[in-house]
């Protein structure tokens, strides 16, 4: 009665965890070898080993050892994940507890070799997109400076335009004043006589000629004043 007792407490006890390693390591590259190994502190055991999230995922071996190890070859992106093994002796119907979560990380070479090509593909695109906005400062900034250049220019042309067209003035009063003036000399007589006086005299000479006409004679001098 005490030994089934015994072997009643020996088989309710929790069984300690066993460990998961992988090798040669944790982080390989696709299309090779890895071997999961998991570590029972007893012999003769059954191991599984399990995937999280994935439950349709079970390998399972029985060993006379305390390992088992769980060859994986030609490895694909899929097989990446997190991994944890447990074991049950053949004294126990119940199974350890989970091992440590182990990640195993799958690297793609073609995914490595692209990565340089894009970091360089993106340092391009900033240079040139850089280079563009330079350029284009630069032309903003000379048409600004030729604009204010212009408009620099604009009060010195209106005083010269101003000035110009004053000298036309004064120029074209003058000319007028002159005309006037070879107008008013050329209507005056040479004498200086207006014709009002030449109108009197020469009434006082047709009048002086009738006086010495002889008698009978009736012609007149019309003389228009």
């Amino acid at each position: 009665g005490l030994c089934l007792g015994y072997e009643d407490e020996k088989k309710n006890e929790k069984l300690p965890k066993p460990s998961l390693h992988a090798w040669p390591s944790s982080v390989v590259e696709a299309q090779s070898n890895v071997t999961l190994k998991c570590q029972a502190p007893f012999q003769n055991v059954t191991l599984v080993l399990y995937k999280v999230n994935d439950s349709g995922y079970k390998q399972e071996q029985i060993s006379t050892e305390n390992e088992a190890e769980f060859l994986f070859t030609d490895l694909k992106l899929k097989d990446a994940g997190s991994y944890f093994c447990a074991y049950k002796t053949t004294a126990s119907h119940e199974w350890s507890e989970s091992s440590k979560h182990l990640q195993l990380v799958i690297t793609d070479k073609h995914d490595e070799l692209e990565a340089p090509s894009m970091k360089t593909d993106t340092r391009t695109i900033f240079v040139a997109i850089f280079s563009c906005i330079s350029i284009l400062l630069l032309f903003l900034s000379v048409f600004i400076i030729y604009r204010c250049s212009q408009h620099g220019s604009l009060p010195e042309e209106s005083t010269k335009r101003i000035s110009h067209s004053k000298h036309s003035e004064q120029e074209a009063t003058e000319a007028d004043l002159s005309r006037m003036e070879r107008v008013s000399v050329s209507t005056a007589d040479p004498q200086g006589v207006t014709y009002t006086e030449l109108n009197i005299n020469a009434l006082s000479e047709a009048a002086s000629d009738t006086t010495h006409e002889p008698p009978g004679s009736h012609e007149y001098a019309a003389v228009k004043v």
